[in-house]
């Protein structure tokens, strides 16, 4: 790889910093801390922050990328977003004492691609309306999905991990791991592949049809895991898992401490989030019995996302290896603590609408936090904090900081 001084010195002035910050001592205390909570000992509940609008944040230039190297870029994005958090809301994050990068992996997906009208071409909003053509209308229109088919660039990835290494030396250790993209949320897939009124109406027209679908969707992603399983592509040692802590002393009880890089040793995801607007029945019939396979092949396995979940959690409970359920806004927090089981983790997600607000109401969001948890403590469930999916913050980055300082004087308060 030709690499640039520039570049270089760029890099190793943003690792120095980042290296600082990983070898504080509060990073390992809040590594342990996630390891306790999420082996249910009595703590508190567990903050974090992330998919965040970064076009909002960049009031003082410190996210402006420079380097000219499209790798190295990804390098540079990863470092500044890391830091910048962890100067303003790093509630609980762990950064860690090792820098993590991919290997050069290529991944087929599902088949058919996503034909799509978008509400505007602005390429500094992170958020932006779709409008998506159905691209399986038929019978015939099956023969679209395939198998995934997964391939490794070897060469390509030595080249990186030695820039990277010949950069970072002296700095911070580089380990390489993942690189590969398994969308297993088959039904945000469809959503893009069908539009999602098409998936509604098949759903009543065609139950049968969809579960044509849903087989060979399923068939490819499981093809998915087993080809990355045989090219060690999974990061067993990744710390979050859909914006969650995952330390855990089965699967990763230090950093960089996962055991071999397959799914069997990592943690999975996936959801359903159009289903908030179907019967439980839905979910039972359409998702469960899908999902299931997946998660078969993962140590461990978070659900959910911003669907409704309170009034089909027995079901959803029956999900193989999972350890996490989300609980959106749009789930009822009461009735949520109540019937999700002991042994599953209450994944509540706070609303981030309160950040777009005209103005930031600190008194609701600490509220709406605090109802939560007695919600959750009265029925003896753990339950996290994860503010995710920020689309705005109105152009006012103090918001998060301000948020971020509430809720953590409140769980520390509990």
């Amino acid at each position: 790889m030709n690499l640039k001084q520039h570049d270089i010195d760029i890099l190793r002035q943003l690792a120095k910093e980042y290296a600082e910050i990983a070898a504080l001592p509060i990073q390992k205390e809040k590594m342990e801390l996630w390891k306790s909570f999420n082996r249910h000992d009595n703590t508190r509940p567990m903050v974090t922050i992330s998919q965040l609008p970064w076009n909002e944040l960049n009031y003082d230039g410190s996210l402006t990328c420079v380097t000219e190297n499209g790798f190295l870029r990804d390098i540079e994005t990863s470092l500044r977003r890391t830091i910048y958090q962890w100067k303003h809301f790093p509630v609980d994050m762990v950064v860690e004492p090792i820098l993590t990068i991919p290997y050069c992996a290529h991944n087929t997906g599902y088949g058919p691609t996503s034909h799509e009208d978008n509400a505007c071409t602005d390429i500094d909003n992170t958020v932006i309306s779709h409008s998506y053509h159905n691209q399986l209308n038929s019978e015939d229109d099956l023969e679209k999905i395939k198998d995934m088919q997964i391939t490794l660039d070897k060469e390509q990835s030595r080249e990186w991990k030695e820039a990277a290494d010949f950069i970072f030396d002296g700095i911070i250790p580089v380990r390489q791991a993942g690189g590969v993209e398994i969308r297993l949320q088959i039904w945000d897939v469809l959503a893009e592949l069908m539009n999602v009124e098409s998936v509604y109406f098949d759903l009543i027209d065609r139950p049968e049809f969809i579960h044509s679908i849903m087989e060979k969707m399923t068939h490819s992603a499981l093809a998915g895991i087993r080809q990355a399983n045989q090219l060690k592509l999974f990061d067993a040692s990744a710390n979050l898992c859909h914006c969650s802590g995952i330390y855990t002393d089965e699967l990763l009880p230090g950093f960089g401490a996962g055991k071999v890089n397959d799914s069997h040793h990592s943690w999975g995801c996936s959801m359903a989030q159009l289903f908030t607007s179907a019967s439980p029945d839905t979910t039972r019939e359409f998702e469960v019995p899908y999902v299931s396979q997946i998660a078969s092949q993962f140590g461990m396995f978070y659900y959910g996302c911003c669907e409704r979940l309170d009034d089909r959690l027995d079901i959803i409970q029956q999900i193989p290896s999972v350890r996490k359920i989300s609980c959106s806004p749009w789930s009822n927090k009461a009735v949520f603590a109540e019937r999700i089981r002991k042994d599953i983790i209450m994944s509540n997600k706070p609303s981030p609408a309160f950040l777009a607000s005209p103005s930031l109401d600190l008194e609701l969001v600490r509220a709406d936090l605090l109802e939560t948890y007695q919600a959750a403590s009265s029925n003896q469930v753990k339950v996290e904090f994860l503010l995710k999916d920020i689309s705005t913050v109105k152009w006012k980055p103090e918001r998060l900081t301000q948020w971020a300082d509430c809720a953590m004087n409140l769980v520390q308060s509990l």
